[in-house]
C-alpha cells in the first residue's frame, strides 16, 4: 500500500468529501492541471454514492414538480455519461403499468412525451406503449394490470463510477486519501490548514481553495462559518433499497406508482436478483442510515401490490440505506423536495470555500465541471472544461461492440466462462488484460476465493483500486458479497487484513 505520510501537502485545490460530486471535482480539476488533493472519511463512495438507485436518469417524476432545467440537463448527461463508461453503464427499459385508480392513463402518456421531447437528441428508444396481455412484461403482474407506457433510462455501477473518478484523477496526478478524515479546518495567512487524521498517522494540508463535498455531513465542521448559517436550509432524506431473488425473468425494469404518490423501482440485479426501492424517509443527523423494519414491509407491500408473488421481509437477501442532503425548502414533502444542486462560494483573507450542496449522481460530471469553473478565475488560471469528451478508464469502447470484446477476451482466456468474463468486463472494460495478464490457464491466477474471484483480482484491487478491508472488495468494488459464503468472506478477509 501507498504511504500516505506524503511530502506533498501543498495544493492548489483540496477537497473534503469522497462521494461522486468529489470524486468527480478531484477528476475534473487534476484534468486542467490543477495541483489538487481529496480526503474521504471511508472508503470511497461508501456511503451516499454506492447506496443509489444506481440509474443515469432524467427524473421522470420531477416533471410533476415542474423541474424542467434539472430534467433537461440530466437527460443531456444520461445520453454523454453513458457513452463515456459504456463498461459500467448500459441502457435498460422501464415498464410503467397503469394503474386505473392512480394518475390517468394521459397525463402518464403526455408525461413520457415531454419527457422525450427535453430528450430530443438522444440515440435511445423513444416511450412507446404496450399491451400487457400479450408482452412478457405482464407475465409477473396481477391480471388487473392491462396495458403500460414503456421508457428507457440508463442502469450504472455507482460505487465503481466514483472509483474511477478517483483513479483517473490520479492518473492525471490527484492525491486521493480514503480512511483520513478531516478534524479541523483553520484560515491562516491567505491559505486553509486541514488537518487529517488517516490509518498511517495524521498530516496537514495547506490550501488556497478548500471544497466541500460532504454530503450528509456537510455541515458537520463547526469551524466554517457557514455551516453554521445554513444548517437550517440542509434536508437529510433517507433512501432505503431491498434485494430479493429475481422475480421475472427479462432484462427490463419496471416503475411502479403507490397510493401515497410516491413511485418506486424494481429493477433486474446482479443477473439472479431483483432490487427494490427507494423510499424518503425524513433523516436525523449522526444516526446511522439502516433499513428499517418499516421500510422493508413497506417496500415488500408496494412491490406486492404489482407482482403476483407476494414479496415478505423473510425473502430480503440484502438491504441498503443512504441519505442524501438536499438544500431545500423543508414545508414540502421530502418526495417533492428538489435533486437540484447549488454551490456557496465564499472568498476571505485570499482564501476561497466552495460548499456544495445536492445534487445528484446523473448530474455529478456537470456540478463538477461548474464547481471548478467558478474558481477558476480567482486561480487565474483559464483552463478549458474537458471531461464531456474523455471516457473513464475502461471506457475507451463503444457501446455497441461491448459483446463482441467479451468474446474476443474468452478466445485470448480460454478457462474464462461467459459469466466470468461478463463480469470482469463489466468491472474493469477494456483494461481487464491488465488484471488478468498473460494467464494461460485459472491456475496461474492464483488461488479462487469463491465465484472465480481469484487472487490475482483481489491484489489488483488492494493495490490499484484502494481496497482496506473486504467490505470494500465485496459491496463497493464488486457486488461478490451476494454470492460468497460466510466462510469464504472470512477467508478473503484474513488475505486482506495480512497485506494491509
Amino acid at each position: 500500500m501507498k504511504n500516505k505520510k506524503q511530502d506533498e501537502k501543498n495544493f492548489d485545490i483540496f477537497v473534503i468529501g469522497g462521494g461522486v460530486n468529489g470524486a468527480a471535482i478531484l477528476r475534473d480539476a487534476a484534468g486542467r492541471g490543477y495541483n489538487c488533493g481529496l480526503a474521504e472519511m471511508g472508503d470511497f463512495g461508501s456511503a451516499t454514492s454506492s447506496s443509489s438507485t444506481k440509474l443515469f436518469h432524467g427524473g421522470l417524476r420531477y416533471l410533476e414538480s415542474y423541474q424542467f432545467r434539472l430534467v433537461k440537463e440530466s437527460l443531456r448527461e444520461r445520453d454523454l455519461l453513458l457513452n463515456l463508461m459504456p463498461h459500467i453503464s448500459w441502457p435498460l427499459q422501464f415498464i410503467l403499468p397503469h394503474n386505473k385508480n392512480l394518475r390517468p392513463y394521459w397525463i402518464l402518456r403526455l408525461g413520457l412525451y415531454i419527457y422525450d421531447f427535453l430528450a430530443w437528441s438522444t440515440k435511445l428508444p423513444k416511450s412507446t406503449s404496450i399491451n400487457l396481455q400479450n408482452n412478457l412484461a405482464g407475465k409477473c403482474l396481477h391480471q388487473s394490470y392491462k396495458r403500460a407506457l414503456a421508457y428507457t433510462d440508463c442502469w450504472v455501477e455507482d460505487s465503481r463510477l466514483v472509483l474511477l473518478n478517483i483513479l483517473d484523477a490520479e492518473k492525471r496526478g490527484a492525491k486521493a486519501f480514503s480512511y483520513s478524515k478531516v478534524t479541523n479546518v483553520q484560515r491562516e495567512n491567505g491559505r486553509w490548514l486541514v488537518s487529517i487524521n488517516s490509518r498511517e498517522g495524521s498530516f496537514i494540508v495547506k490550501t488556497k481553495v478548500l471544497i466541500n463535498t460532504m454530503g450528509p455531513w456537510v455541515n458537520s465542521l463547526s469551524q466554517l462559518e457557514n455551516n453554521k448559517k445554513n444548517k437550517s436550509m440542509v434536508r437529510l432524506v433517507k433512501g432505503s433499497h431491498i434485494v430479493v431473488k429475481k422475480l421475472f425473468n427479462h432484462d427490463s425494469a419496471y416503475i411502479f406508482q403507490g397510493k401515497d404518490g410516491r413511485i418506486i423501482f424494481s429493477i433486474p440485479y446482479e443477473k439472479d436478483f431483483t432490487l427494490i426501492g427507494t423510499t424518503e424517509v425524513e433523516h436525523n443527523e449522526g444516526k446511522e442510515a439502516k433499513c428499517s423494519d418499516k421500510e422493508k414491509k413497506y417496500l415488500c407491500d408496494f412491490a406486492s401490490n404489482y407482482f403476483r408473488k407476494k414479496i415478505t421481509v423473510e425473502d430480503i437477501v440484502w438491504d441498503f440505506s443512504g441519505v442524501r442532503a438536499l438544500y431545500e425548502n423543508k414545508t414540502i414533502e421530502a418526495r417533492n423536495a428538489s435533486r437540484d444542486y447549488t454551490f456557496e462560494l465564499e472568498e476571505k483573507e485570499g482564501s476561497i470555500l466552495l460548499t456544495v450542496y445536492g445534487g445528484k449522481i446523473t448530474t455529478h460530471r456537470k456540478l463538477a465541471e461548474k464547481a471548478i469553473s467558478k474558481i477558476t478565475s480567482f486561480l487565474k488560471l483559464n483552463r478549458k472544461e474537458w471531461t464531456s469528451t474523455q471516457y473513464l478508464p475502461g471506457g475507451d469502447f463503444k457501446l455497441k461492440d461491448k459483446e463482441k470484446i467479451i468474446r474476443r477476451l474468452m478466445e485470448k482466456y480460454k478457462f474464462l466462462s461467459i459469466r466470468w468474463a461478463e463480469r470482469l468486463f463489466k468491472t474493469f472494460g477494456s483494461e481487464v488484460e491488465k488484471v488478468l495478464g498473460g494467464a494461460k490457464a485459472e491456475t496461474d491466477l492464483g488461488k479462487n476465493f469463491g465465484y472465480d474471484l481469484t487472487e490475482r483480482e483481489v491484489l489488483w484491487y488492494i493495490n490499484k483500486e484502494h481496497v482496506r478491508c473486504v467490505e470494500d472488495l465485496i459491496w463497493r468494488r464488486s457486488k461478490l458479497g451476494l454470492r460468497l459464503t460466510s466462510k469464504q468472506v472470512r477467508e478473503l478477509n484474513s488475505y486482506i487484513k495480512k497485506l494491509n
